[in-house]
């Protein structure tokens, strides 16, 4: 059974970095079926593929502790997107950091804070993080270079049965 807590995983200075709410899932909806948001994600989605997102995400909490989870802006309760580390099978081994804002709240730096918080969260647990973006997706490129991550390869990965040109990064955990 899906918990629906708003259990709170990551704080900074400007956000709250949580699992999914019931309350979250309709303006999840509306995020996800935006054509400006999802363009580099397969397009638009029906409000009940984004209910069971937020759904799996949540689930994927509960059982491995990271998860693409809710963000929230501390200063009002705002529901911004999601952001977070989880695993993809185009690179099992690897976790991958990822983000999707509503359109509204883009050029705030909510993503590249967002994504520095998770960033520095699973480098703490995983020797590496990935990003793995559409190559054309130069707004998400920025927000991993931002984030210091490297570019690894340009490449055409399989995701959901489709091959998609993608830029991958990384960032690898520093050892002393």
């Amino acid at each position: 059974m899906v918990e629906w807590t708003g259990h709170v995983v990551l704080a900074t200075s400007r956000l709250l970095l949580r699992t999914f709410r019931v309350d979250d899932l309709p303006t999840y909806a509306a995020l996800n079926a935006d054509p400006d948001v999802t363009r580099f994600l397969g397009g638009p989605i029906p409000a009940a593929e984004s209910d069971a997102i937020a759904a799996w995400a949540n689930e994927r909490f509960a059982q491995e502790g990271i998860g693409l989870l809710a963000v929230e802006r501390r200063a009002d309760g705002a529901f911004l997107g999601m952001c977070g580390v989880a695993h993809e099978e185009w690179y099992p081994d690897d976790v991958q950091l990822g983000w999707r804002l509503a359109r509204e709240h883009w050029g705030h730096g909510y993503a590249t804070e967002a994504g520095r918080a998770w960033l520095t969260y699973a480098l703490s647990h995983h020797p590496r993080v990935l990003a793995v973006t559409d190559v054309e997706n130069a707004r998400s490129r920025a927000v991993a270079e931002r984030l210091g991550m490297a570019l690894l390869a340009e490449e055409d990965l399989l995701i959901e049965g489709d091959v998609v040109p993608c830029a991958t990064y990384v960032a690898v955990a520093r050892r002393t």
